[in-house]
């Protein structure tokens, strides 16, 4: 899942959105990208989601 964004800072509003899509796509990984920085690799978030049983 890769979700791109051009924003100020993340928040956790933006992680619990990755997550949620994460858990209903079926999807294990994410990526988060924000390209409002100056160095591109600090715009980065991964996310692994691991359902629970």
């Amino acid at each position: 899942m890769l979700e791109l964004k051009s924003i100020e800072a993340f928040s956790p509003v933006h992680e619990a959105i990755m997550l949620t899509y994460l858990r209903l796509s079926g999807y294990r990984i994410g990526l988060l990208i924000n390209f409002n920085v100056t160095i591109l690799k600090d715009g980065i978030r991964r996310f692994v989601f691991e359902p629970r049983d």
